[in-house]
């Protein structure tokens, strides 16, 4: 399989920012933890039928797709909900990422995993990159981007594993605190890092 570097950080870190300029200049795969979680609860996947059968029409829009609200506050107040959709689900997304990174073509792929850690996703990949910010700067990201408050933004930040404990887990650090720019020079020294690893992995 092609040498995998997860990619992760806490909430309006700039994950996907990080990700999406590796992809643009340098042609690297990308294979989306969070994509994947959508896909495999779209209309007509098991996912969603069996989402269904266990908590009724009520957790859907009327569309057919799935009302992620309702989901959310359904399972919130219930742990042993909770527990059956983590079981239904992450089976299912664990099998479609491996899929995916065997499917990459590039000389790396990048895994962008938001609990990687937090998930024990750890054996998936070869190295940890962590994008990492002020907490400040996240909480403000997260009221502007996602429309809530900074009460929920903090509750959001609390509920992942901490900025410390992330940065222990880290390889290497991408500090994104700032304007795109001085995101370059730390992309294009890993992707040189990371095209010299690769090669002595094969």
């Amino acid at each position: 399989m092609t040498f995998v570097v997860g990619l992760t950080g806490g909430i309006a870190s700039g994950k996907t920012t990080v990700a999406n300029l590796f992809n643009e200049r340098y042609g690297i795969d990308i294979v989306d933890a969070d994509l994947i979680a959508r896909e495999v609860v779209e209309p007509g996947t098991e996912g969603l039928k069996a989402i269904e059968k266990k908590f009724g029409s009520q957790v859907l829009m009327a569309d057919g797709s799935l009302d992620r609200k309702a989901l959310r506050e359904r399972v919130f107040s219930h742990s042993e909900d909770k527990e059956w959709l983590n079981n239904l689900l992450h089976p299912m997304i664990h099998q479609r990422m491996l899929t995916n990174l065997h499917r990459a073509e590039s000389p790396y792929v990048l895994l962008v995993a938001p609990l990687l850690i937090e998930n024990n996703l750890q054996s998936m990949v070869n190295r940890i990159l962590v994008v990492d910010t002020d907490i400040k700067l996240q909480i403000m990201r997260t009221m502007e981007r996602d429309n809530v408050s900074q009460a929920q933004a903090e509750t959001i930040l609390a509920s992942q594993v901490d900025r410390t404990a992330r940065l222990e887990n880290a390889d290497d650090v991408v500090i994104n605190s700032t304007d795109i720019e001085k995101l370059w020079p730390q992309i294009t020294e890993l992707h040189q890092k990371y095209l010299a690893i690769s090669e002595e992995d094969r």
